[in-house]
């Protein structure tokens, strides 16, 4: 228990060596979810090894597109219209990455994001390293109701002004993951670290200029070594070689040749996250049957088929974050 580690009055244990030496907080609003969808804000705050905080910064995003859901992030395509493109704020942007981890809540959505974005500029941002502040929450097993930022801020006392504007959610993050890097320096936890491997799903032909409207800046419309529609080609996948060992247990590992099922949306693309599943020796179902290890929703209320049926015959249920950190240690199937 981490409360065993710590008494009152007690001297605080040296600050982990291995910790990183620097953070960057980051938020960015999108034009939607899937892997042609664009940044149209971002927000860094700098931050240093003991998680202060050193400078912030913020700026729009013209996307070239429709600016998504309006309703959401309240940008609007006027407020866009004279904003900076992304390869203008490209050199920016990696400056303030430039040898920290990124910290984000669900953050390999914001690094898959800001990853394309650097690849339609034939780019890559200089991020090694990122850390979830979801899986840091869980590792830290802190009592909340959900894996919202809003329940986060709350349970640290962190007042939410503008949810979903880029600066006040990275500034609320920031300040949510000081008191939470402390504890676990406190604690002696290893922090939940993932490598951010570069992406490998782009074309590297040329893709034709994409010009922008008449009036637009020469050359602002090419996107560079990037083509949307080249994600990967769609595919029957081949029959899972392993047997089904039954279903997944809540704190255990998942074990090659499980069933999952997904429902409802995803941040990272859906076709990507069941790829990543096969190659780990996962069985991807298209619908929920009793024999089925796991389901994966980001809304375990919603009323869908697959909810229901997860209810009805008692079949585990974890998040996006949640199933990405147990597709990074699944257990090979037991030998015949």
């Amino acid at each position: 228990m981490l409360e065993d580690r710590m008494t009152a009055g007690s001297i605080p244990a040296p600050w982990p060596a291995a910790y990183p030496r620097g953070y960057a907080v980051v938020d960015v609003e999108t034009t939607g979810l899937a892997r042609h969808d664009r940044i149209i804000s971002a927000a860094v705050y700098r931050l240093d090894a003991h998680g202060d905080v050193e400078d912030h910064w913020y700026t729009l995003v013209n996307p070239e597109r429709d600016p998504g859901p309006v309703w959401i992030h309240g940008l609007t395509s006027e407020q866009l219209d004279g904003a900076p493109l992304f390869q203008d704020i490209a050199g920016e942007f990696a400056s303030r990455l430039d040898g920290r981890v990124l910290v984000a809540h669900n953050a390999v959505f914001d690094w898959q994001m800001i990853a394309r974005e650097y690849a339609r500029t034939s780019g890559e941002p200089p991020v090694r390293q990122r850390l979830c502040t979801i899986a840091l929450s869980k590792t830290l097993a802190l009592p909340l109701p959900n894996h919202k930022l809003e329940s986060l801020a709350a349970h640290f006392g962190v007042v939410q002004r503008r949810a979903h504007h880029a600066l006040d959610d990275a500034r609320v993050l920031a300040e949510a993951f000081r008191p939470s890097l402390r504890t676990a320096a406190e604690t002696g936890v290893q922090l939940p670290l993932q490598e951010c491997r570069p992406l490998t799903e782009w074309s590297e032909t040329p893709a034709p200029s994409i010009g922008r409207q008449s009036g637009g800046p020469a050359g602002h419309g090419s996107y560079g070594g990037y083509r949307p529609g080249t994600w990967r080609p769609s595919r029957s996948r081949p029959a899972c070689p392993y047997p089904n060992p039954g279903r997944y247990e809540e704190g255990g590992r998942l074990r090659q040749g499980m069933r999952v099922a997904f429902s409802g949306d995803t941040s990272v693309e859906r076709e990507l996250l069941e790829d990543r599943a096969v190659e780990a020796g996962l069985h991807v179902a298209t619908s929920l049957s009793r024999l089925t290890s796991l389901l994966v929703t980001n809304d375990p209320d919603a009323g869908t088929s697959k909810v229901l049926k997860a209810r009805q015959y008692g079949t585990p249920v974890v998040d996006e974050a949640a199933f990405g950190q147990l597709l990074q240690d699944v257990e090979p199937a037991a030998r015949g």
